[in-house]
């Protein structure tokens, strides 16, 4: 473990559709990430600003994958960000396949081509206690004024849907939603209305970081719970505030196929760091 105060430490800034990460690489520096200095990164005027952290280390299996939101609080998948990741340390082992383990699990990456990546973000859990709810109850349609489904992707997600995504105010309705006592870990919140066949329009309230441009997970419990909803097939286009994703729930689990960019490299000063130690 290094002592953070007193060096400098490099950082990458990626997004997934203006979905944006800070991205650590602890490989060859450890590095002690705590809640505080998550969110101290997390400030966008006083910060460098993000939706979530992550943090590469190196296990016996590969690159591990830790995910931070924007108030510190911890993560155990974040898809587009995971797209990120992976496209940096392919380009880096000429490699066109990877596997990267999360707290989700091990996930299966590959090179997609035309510039885009795609991630397995594994099996959807359906069951309420994996989601996991507050008490049993069938999780395609839950006791909230709107009949949403819950769906746990590695991390909770209750998407609703509605007549037109753009007409709700997600400032309000999706912390109220965050917070509701069914979901005792919170829950990420997604607005979704039916566009065309296979072809899906959705906004996300993300738990711990607010709304967000695009959402990997999200896309991902959206396209699920669309598909049991008996709405589309199991190949969705989804259109997101930052851009397009593709999401195809297959036999060996949820794949996400989307563009990603690597914006800069840059540098935590030492007096930055002793701030917030």
């Amino acid at each position: 473990m290094i002592d953070r105060a007193t060096q400098d430490l490099a950082f990458m800034k990626m997004h997934g559709l203006g979905n944006d990460f800070v991205v650590i690489d602890a490989r060859t520096r450890p590095v002690e990430m705590t809640a505080g200095l998550a969110a101290a990164l997390a400030d966008r005027n006083r910060g460098v600003g993000f939706d979530q952290l992550a943090v590469i280390d190196e296990r016996e299996t590969g690159p591990h994958l830790t995910f931070f939101n924007a108030d510190g609080s911890t993560a155990a998948a974040c898809g587009n960000a995971t797209r990120c990741i992976a496209r940096h340390l392919m380009q880096d082992l000429g490699q066109d396949q990877l596997t990267l383990t999360t707290d989700r699990g091990a996930l299966a990456t590959c090179d997609a081509g035309n510039g885009l990546t795609s991630v397995n973000m594994g099996h959807p859990l359906l069951d309420w206690a994996e989601v996991p709810l507050a008490e049993a109850m069938d999780t395609l349609h839950l006791p909230i004024e709107g009949a949403p489904t819950a769906t746990g992707m590695g991390n909770p997600h209750c998407t609703f849907f509605v007549d037109d995504a753009e007409a709700v105010d997600l400032t309000t309705f999706g912390p109220a939603h965050e917070h509701h006592p069914l979901f005792p870990e919170r829950t990420n919140v997604q607005v979704v209305h039916v566009l065309g066949q296979d072809h899906l329009r959705m906004r996300v309230w993300e738990r711990g970081t607010g709304i967000t441009l695009a959402s990997g997970s999200s896309s991902c419990a959206v396209a699920v719970a669309a598909h049991r909803r008996g709405l589309t097939g199991r190949d969705v286009r989804i259109d997101l505030d930052g851009g397009v994703i593709q999401i195809s729930w297959k036999d060996d689990g949820v794949w996400m196929t989307g563009p990603t960019r690597h914006v800069f490299t840059g540098t935590l000063t030492a007096e930055f760091l002793e701030q917030v130690s």
